[in-house]
C-alpha cells in the first residue's frame, strides 16, 4: 500500500482536542481520521460516469 501525506490546518484548540481524545482513545490521530474516513458511505456514482 502506498501511503499519501496530508496536510490539515486546524486551529490549536481543535489540535489539543483531537490530540487529547487520541490519548484517552489509546489511539494515533491518525488512525482516528483512518476510522472516521473508513466510516463514510461510498460515493453515490454520477450518471455518466
Amino acid at each position: 500500500m502506498k501511503i499519501k501525506r496530508l496536510n490539515v490546518r486546524l486551529s490549536d484548540r481543535r489540535y489539543y482536542k483531537l490530540q487529547s481524545y487520541a490519548a484517552t482513545s489509546d489511539k494515533t490521530i491518525t488512525q482516528l481520521l483512518e476510522d472516521w474516513i473508513d466510516s463514510l458511505s461510498e460515493p453515490k456514482k454520477i450518471q455518466g460516469d
